[in-house]
């Protein structure tokens, strides 16, 4: 499949969301909201999460709290266990398990990225086959150990005042071109970035990539912290183009309307720019309270948590049934690399590259 609809097609999606009034973000979010209520109460049941053992379990999340509490909540009211999430980074969460070691009490790790995961693999349990096999093999640890829950696209968001489709090169190796100089956008310490710079150095190799990050530092791109900081810069015309995760424009635009002057871009050819990453988790080996940790995994992985991140963070469900939010690109028409997520656990080696570069202190 073409990463990316062909260009008339493209350009009437585009157009057709530009035009369309601020209450059409608003019905589509109802329609999925309704939808999801709808399977709500087939899902919640014993049969969906397992039988819970009334205890305690440890998170340790590098997902925000706005994301993940309302699934905090529902798992609460449908199993009893009572649920301590500590928040942070995805990389501070990890360092933090590393740290603690045996005496951690984390039950479970839920990471943002395939890196993070991949930056303690060797210190979670094996997950039972029944959990593992509700999602393909490309999105879980071959050695069983982590699975993935949602999948998140990497874009380039243009500002649609500026800037045309047409305009826009196929790959994303083509913002190395000088004309691109002060008019994008990156954040090079964010976690899922760096996933797709391991991606690239899968791909292309650590010579490639390297060129790729001296072209774009040539190019005097803004640096922010985050993924919605840059989405925001775009929409408001600050910086004509940024590297990001899909999902966060839907955030503006059902906040802001159409009028949102960004669009995300998937590129015309295949390459790393367009991988796509999962979230996900595994369970400690030092936990205290597997069996709760596994009913969670299963629960992260039941449709009524999967329609939640398709309905309400835009993400993709990584389980088969599972209606997508149709203000998204399907992932059959992305033109994405195939790349197994267990591959991109170097995160020290692209934070050794991004120093080398001059990137990060």
């Amino acid at each position: 499949m073409s990463w990316s609809f062909p260009v008339s097609r493209r350009q009437s999606m585009s157009g057709s969301l530009m035009h369309r009034p601020r209450w059409w973000f608003g019905a589509v979010s109802a329609l999925v909201i309704l939808l999801l209520g709808l399977v709500a109460p087939a899902c919640t049941s014993e049969a969906e999460v397992g039988p819970a053992t009334p205890g305690s379990l440890v998170v340790y999340s590098g997902r925000s709290e706005s994301l993940l509490e309302p699934l905090i909540q529902k798992f609460k009211v449908a199993t009893g266990i009572d649920i301590k999430v500590r928040y942070g980074g995805t990389a501070e969460m990890a360092a933090t398990i590393l740290e603690e070691g045996v005496n951690s009490p984390a039950d479970v790790f839920f990471a943002q990225d395939p890196a993070g995961l991949g930056a303690i693999a060797k210190l979670f349990a094996p997950l039972p086959e029944s959990t593992l096999e509700a999602v393909s093999p490309k999105y879980r640890s071959p050695g069983g150990v982590w699975v993935g829950l949602s999948g998140r696209a990497r874009v380039a968001v243009y500002n649609t005042d500026k800037l045309s489709i047409e305009q826009l090169p196929d790959t994303i190796w083509g913002f190395t071109n000088p004309k691109w100089k002060g008019r994008l956008g990156w954040a090079p310490t964010n976690g899922s970035f760096q996933a797709m710079l391991t991606a690239m150095q899968l791909q292309w190799g650590e010579a490639k990539t390297s060129d790729w990050l001296l072209g774009i530092k040539a190019n005097e791109p803004k640096a922010y912290s985050r993924n919605t900081a840059i989405v925001a810069a775009v929409g408001s015309g600050e910086i004509e183009i940024g590297f990001s995760n899909h999902y966060y424009l839907y955030r503006f635009l059902q906040e802001e309307g159409a009028s949102f002057a960004a669009r995300n871009y998937h590129f015309r050819e295949s390459g790393p720019g367009g991988v796509v990453l999962v979230a996900g988790a595994g369970i400690v080996q030092t936990s205290q309270n597997r069996e709760n940790a596994v009913h969670f995994l299963d629960f992260l992985l039941s449709p009524i948590a999967q329609q939640y991140f398709a309905s309400q963070t835009y993400e993709y469900p990584v389980i088969k049934g599972v209606v997508i939010n149709p203000l998204l690109t399907p992932l059959e028409e992305i033109n994405a690399p195939d790349i197994d997520m267990a591959d991109l656990d170097d995160l020290e080696g692209t934070l050794a590259l991004l120093r080398e570069v001059g990137i990060l202190p």
